[in-house]
């Protein structure tokens, strides 16, 4: 899941422009091309539209914008723009392909898989009991997908595994809310949890802040969960960071590849900017989740809690090209405001916290339940049971 730029462009209208650049290297393609349909043994195995998403692929792999840079099939692309539309028939999770395998970044908070017990950090090796090795991204997210009320079952390796195991799943329908609130029980703080950016992020958290500020009882403090946040659209964590910064900070600044930089600032009314505020953070938190933690710490807004975040620093540029598939192209780097890159470092938390992936989570729908802190504290989750001592302390 990555954040990007609003809009597409066509990579035809690109293309006699480049076409005079072209490096003479690229004939030995075309050479490999010749010797593999004139000599290879197994004709039949021969498949030119995978050949050829496959060197693209593999060009953009030597870029080195991992997780980020990425080609994507029609079925693909498809597959990623329902997941920031909000809805879709599946498990629920957050995936991605890596060196290691299919990895889940984390499953949706409430989710089939989340109850069946996939945990952040997983890597599926076969989907009902097929080997997925070497299969494109978006065939096995095809093959984990499926109408609500089915099962499939994933062979997965945990964490700090040795042996892999199965897990069944039910399918659901997954309407991701991207934002949810809960108050933590005998306090006055309220717990708030961005899972991503998707296309409606910002009005979500409007609605959410409003409700908050309507409470009858006072609220003195915010704890924002952005742990295993993938990332989403640039323009929502804009939004994001908007309600909780002063008119006029900045929120981050993006370099290209001239070296040119482009400033965002924090921008109209936002109903959080009194609030005493902790951030939460993690490994899973991503993209355009760096954005808004690198905008709150370094602006003194907010201190942060848990582990340092991915290292994704890039905005994307999509470029829908002629047979539906979609390159999103790196086109600038994040800096935070004090312009620090954010590739390969990620953010670092203030106050540092290591917890193991498999531990559980609170979430607003475990505060709901619980009716003691007491309840909520024997969890177990290091992380906000920190998050909370910070908080009750910059409230003071």
């Amino acid at each position: 899941m990555t954040a990007f730029l609003a809009g597409a462009a066509t990579g035809l209208a690109a293309r006699p422009a480049l076409a005079a650049e072209r490096p003479a290297q690229f004939e030995i393609f075309w050479e490999v091309w010749d010797l593999v349909d004139r000599y290879f043994v197994d004709q039949d195995k021969i498949d030119p539209q995978r050949m050829t998403y496959g060197a693209i692929q593999g060009m953009l792999a030597t870029l080195g914008d991992q997780n980020h840079t990425a080609f994507f099939s029609p079925q693909e692309a498809q597959q990623q723009q329902s997941a920031l539309d909000g809805s879709f028939e599946g498990i629920g999770a957050y995936v991605e392909s890596t060196a290691e395998g299919f990895r889940i970044i984390a499953p949706i908070h409430g989710s089939p898989a989340e109850q069946a017990g996939i945990l952040p950090g997983d890597i599926v090796l076969r989907v009902d009991g097929e080997d997925i090795t070497g299969m494109p991204e978006w065939e096995v997210i095809s093959r984990i997908r499926g109408p609500a009320g089915t099962t499939v079952i994933l062979t997965v390796l945990h964490p700090n595994a040795d042996e892999p195991v199965d897990i069944a799943i039910v399918r659901g329908k997954i309407d991701i809310e991207s934002v949810t609130w809960a108050r933590i029980p005998g306090t006055n703080f309220v717990y708030l949890q961005i899972s991503q950016f998707a296309a409606d992020t910002g009005d979500e958290l409007l609605a959410a802040l409003e409700a908050i500020q309507a409470e009858e009882d006072p609220v003195e403090g915010i704890l924002l969960d952005l742990r295993n946040n993938p990332g989403g659209y640039l323009q929502e964590a804009l939004r994001v960071n908007s309600q909780f910064l002063e008119t006029g900070k900045v929120i981050l600044h993006e370099r290209d590849a001239s070296q040119q930089l482009r400033t965002y600032r924090s921008v109209g009314r936002g109903l959080a900017r009194d609030y005493p505020l902790v951030v939460l953070i993690n490994q899973g938190t991503a993209s355009a989740g760096e954005i808004t933690a690198g905008a709150l710490k370094e602006n003194e807004r907010a201190r942060l809690v848990g582990q340092p975040t991915l290292g994704t620093g890039t905005v994307l540029q999509p470029f829908t090209l002629s047979d539906g598939s979609v390159l999103r192209l790196g086109v600038t780097h994040w800096l935070t405001p004090n312009r620090n890159l954010i590739k390969g470092q990620g953010v670092a938390p203030d106050v540092s916290v290591e917890q193991d992936p498999a531990t559980p989570m609170v979430d607003a729908a475990r505060l709901k339940e619980a009716a003691t802190l007491s309840e909520v504290l024997a969890l177990g989750d290091r992380q906000f049971n920190m998050g909370l001592l910070q908080l009750r302390l910059r409230a003071k």
